[in-house]
């Protein structure tokens, strides 16, 4: 039976999630040289129309349709066939399916668009276009089937968990930049020159739309205005002031300097880490966990010049990591004394919750690493996904998309 509360916190739930993705686009477009910053927006803010259109003739039939042998959902739902305003027995059934369904379509958008930092300043739009709608098809799809869509992962003794995306998003994303960068290579003159942001003022204010966007992405994923959501609105925030904290500290002891780049980056990480465990731990827990993001983010990002690899914006080190290591905390401090519906972890006796989430984690993020690397490989060798070096020289946003952000 419908319930006008719910609906409308998942409506408003929605939008929220959809305000993350121009605001995902903001904080990149900071980050970039100024000759680079439109196409880096452009990268972000396409994925709104692209997946969307993906999601609604196929994505979101073959992510949470009739299962298929438990690895995907069959196409039974193509263009929305049968989707209705009446409730899902399967998924929401409190909202209109079409709630449920504009809800999710979010997730999908702000997915691929968060890879993109990886490869920033350095590929052309047509291949990225392409890449991004094959991986949402091959990638996202059959994961958020697996976890979300009652797929093999979401029916095992002991299933794999995953509150808001720790998998489904951050670590598919993850493991999707680390392909690419591996594939592309590095921007040229990464190591020699300095690549500064040329607007940190804009990064900020694309981390306060992502930190706002979050409670919905969060908090939404209740489905239903609750205590859950209650809980994974203040895990939430927790989370992401104790990320924030975290990296600041440790920057400041180890740079001699806190940083406004570096509170963004420990708030995203807190907010990325948080999230597949939200609605399964109470607060300090989830401040124990921001703390942890903050730490092990900072080093993660830090090692990229070690090892020599060119993570552009840190979407490895930040959501790779953040997803990984938040999948992984749920199966410690999830507790059904906060969520009856969800697991208790290991803290509370239950090891077999931890060992779940390995291997739900491992299984995710080897998928997604070697379909991504294929794809990327492919497209690479075909149609050439970098920019000549005289069009990288004179950025993006000119030789891209004849366009000029500052006069």
């Amino acid at each position: 039976m419908i319930n006008g509360a719910d609906t409308a916190f998942i409506l408003a739930a929605a939008g929220l999630v959809l305000l993350m993705t121009p605001g995902l686009a903001l904080f990149y477009g900071g980050m970039v040289r100024s000759k680079n910053v439109l196409g880096t927006i452009m990268q972000s803010l396409i994925m709104i129309s692209l997946i969307s259109f993906e999601w609604i003739y196929i994505g979101y039939s073959m992510s949470f349709g009739p299962d298929v042998g438990g690895v995907i959902g069959d196409l039974s739902w193509f263009a929305l066939n049968g989707v209705t305003n009446a409730p899902s027995a399967d998924y929401a059934t409190t909202i209109p399916q079409t709630v449920f369904m504009i809800y999710q379509c979010m997730f999908a958008v702000i997915t691929p668009a968060l890879i993109t930092g990886a490869f920033a300043e350095r590929v052309k739009f047509l291949p990225f276009a392409i890449f991004s709608l094959l991986w949402a098809v091959l990638v996202y799809n059959p994961v958020c089937h697996w976890i979300w869509g009652g797929g093999w992962m979401s029916t095992l003794a002991t299933p794999v968990l995953d509150f808001a995306g720790g998998l489904v998003v951050h670590v598919t994303c993850g493991a999707a930049a680390l392909a690419a960068i591996l594939v592309i290579g590095p921007r040229q003159g990464f190591g020699r020159e300095n690549f500064l942001p040329h607007n940190l003022p804009m990064t900020m204010l694309g981390t306060g739309l992502l930190w706002f966007g979050w409670f919905g992405f969060n908090g939404g994923s209740a489905l239903a205005a609750d205590g859950v959501a209650a809980t994974a609105f203040v895990a939430t925030h927790l989370a992401g002031m104790a990320g924030m904290a975290a990296w600041t500290l440790i920057e400041w002891f180890e740079l001699g300097k806190p940083t406004t780049l570096g509170a963004a980056s420990g708030a995203i990480a807190g907010l990325a880490t948080i999230t597949p465990a939200a609605g399964f731990v109470g607060p300090h827990s989830a401040i124990i966990i921001g703390l942890i993001a903050g730490v092990v983010c900072f080093f993660a990002v830090s090692m990229k010049s070690k090892l020599g690899y060119d993570d552009s914006l840190d979407v490895v080190g930040i959501h790779g990591v953040g997803g990984l290591i938040g999948s992984l905390l749920l199966g410690v401090f999830a507790s059904k004394a906060v969520n009856p519906g969800g697991a208790d972890g290991l803290l509370t006796g239950n090891t077999a919750q931890l060992v779940s989430q390995v291997m739900g984690v491992v299984v995710v993020g080897v998928y997604a690493f070697v379909v991504s690397w294929i794809l990327i490989k492919v497209l690479h060798t075909t149609m050439g996904m970098r920019l000549t070096e005289e069009n990288e020289v004179q950025g993006m946003d000119y030789s891209e998309h004849s366009e000029t952000a500052y006069n």
